[in-house]
C-alpha cells in the first residue's frame, strides 16, 4: 500500500489516540509490525503560540518509519502556518484530525464538527497541500449524526483539495465510540474515491480485519482501541496474512515482559515520575481479564519505580 510515495510494509495501521500513542506506545507497536503509526493530534492552533506541551508531542524517534503527525483545527491559515513550522520535523505523512469526537474539540468547529461543511473540509486540506510536499491525509466519521451521514462527499471533497488518503471511522460523531460500525459507508467512499481509503472500526483481530478488508475493498485497516493494551496484535495479524495460522496470545510471561519494556521506555523518554504514572492506564489495558488483575489495579497507583512496578507484575500476574 502507498500513501503518496510513502510505501507501507503492510495495511495494518495504528490509530492515532490521544493519551495512547505517545512515543513510546509507537515504538512498540512499529516492533509488532504496524505498518504506520501514527502520533496523537496536535492542535494547529497551540503551535502557533509554541505551547510547552504542544511541542512534546511532536518528539519522533529516529526507529520510527514511516510515521504519521496529526493536526487539528478550523482555520486553513492557522492550519497552513502550524505545517511550515514544523515541516522538516522527520515524519513522513501529514494527517488532518475531522473525526474527533470530544465535545471542547466539537464545541471550537474542529474536529468531527467539520463533517458538517464539506466546504471548509476543501478549504482546510488545500491549505495544508499547499504549505507541504508530504502526502496529507484525513481523517473524517461516518457523517456527523444520523440526519447527516456525508462521508462520501467529505471524502470526495478532500480529494478533490488534494488529500493522498482518506481514513473512514464507520461512527457518526453521536456514536462517539458506541454501536456497531457502519462498514458499508467505508465501501461507499471506496468505491467513490481513486486514493488509498482506509477503514477504521471494530477491528480487534485478523479475522475481522480480513472481513474489511473483503466487504469493503479498503486499501489499509487502522487499528484503534483494540490495540490498546495489546501491540501484539499487529504482530498477530501479519502473520495472519503469511501462513493463514492465528497466533496464540501471549504468555503471562511475555505479557510481563512486554509491560516492562514499555515502562522502561516510558521512563526514558518522560522521567520516572510521568513514566510511572503514565503506565497505570496502560497497565490496566494490558491485564484486562487476567488472574489477579483486580487488586493489580488498585496496587499500581502506590508505585514509584521500575522496581517495584517489576516486583507487583510478578506478585499478582505470576
Amino acid at each position: 500500500m502507498k500513501i503518496g510515495k510513502i510505501e507501507l510494509a503492510n495495511p495494518y495501521i495504528l490509530a492515532p489516540m490521544a493519551g495512547v500513542t505517545d512515543l513510546p506506545f509507537r515504538l512498540l507497536s512499529g516492533e509488532m509490525g504496524a505498518g504506520l503509526l501514527c502520533m496523537e493530534m496536535v492542535s494547529a492552533k497551540a503551535l502557533e503560540f509554541n505551547n510547552r506541551n504542544t511541542l512534546d508531542l511532536l518528539r519522533i524517534h529516529p526507529d520510527e518509519y514511516p510515521v504519521s503527525l496529526q493536526l487539528f483545527g478550523h482555520e486553513p491559515e492557522v492550519i497552513a502556518e502550524a505545517i511550515q513550522k514544523i515541516d522538516e520535523r522527520p515524519f513522513q505523512i501529514l494527517d488532518l484530525n475531522m473525526g474527533c469526537p470530544v465535545p471542547k474539540i466539537v464545541k471550537n468547529g474542529e474536529g468531527s464538527a467539520l463533517m458538517k461543511d464539506p466546504g471548509k473540509v476543501s478549504e482546510i486540506v488545500s491549505a495544508a497541500v499547499k504549505a507541504t510536499k508530504k502526502p496529507v491525509t484525513v481523517k473524517i466519521r461516518k457523517g456527523f449524526d444520523d440526519n447527516q451521514i456525508n462521508a462520501v462527499t467529505v471524502a470526495k471533497a478532500a480529494e478533490a483539495a488534494g488529500a493522498a488518503a482518506v481514513t473512514v471511522h464507520g461512527r457518526t460523531r453521536e456514536q462517539y465510540y458506541s454501536g456497531k460500525a457502519d462498514w458499508d459507508i467505508i465501501r461507499q467512499v471506496k468505491e467513490a474515491l481513486s486514493i488509498p481509503v482506509i477503514g477504521n472500526g471494530d477491528v480487534n483481530g485478523p479475522d475481522k480485519a480480513q472481513a474489511m478488508l473483503k466487504e469493503t475493498g479498503c486499501d489499509g485497516v487502522m487499528i484503534g482501541r483494540a490495540a490498546q493494551g495489546n501491540p501484539w496484535i499487529f504482530k498477530e495479524l501479519n502473520h495472519f496474512d503469511k501462513t493463514g495460522e492465528i497466533l496464540p496470545r501471549p504468555t503471562t510471561a511475555e505479557m510481563i515482559q512486554t509491560m516492562l519494556r514499555h515502562a522502561q521506555m516510558q521512563v526514558e523518554f518522560k522521567g520516572d515520575y510521568l513514566g510511572i504514572r503514565e503506565m497505570r492506564k496502560h497497565i490496566s489495558w494490558y491485564t484486562r481479564g487476567l488472574k489477579g488483575s483486580a487488586r493489580l489495579r488498585e496496587e499500581i497507583n502506590h508505585t514509584e519505580s521500575l522496581e517495584e512496578l517489576e516486583e507487583l507484575l510478578k506478585k499478582r500476574l505470576t
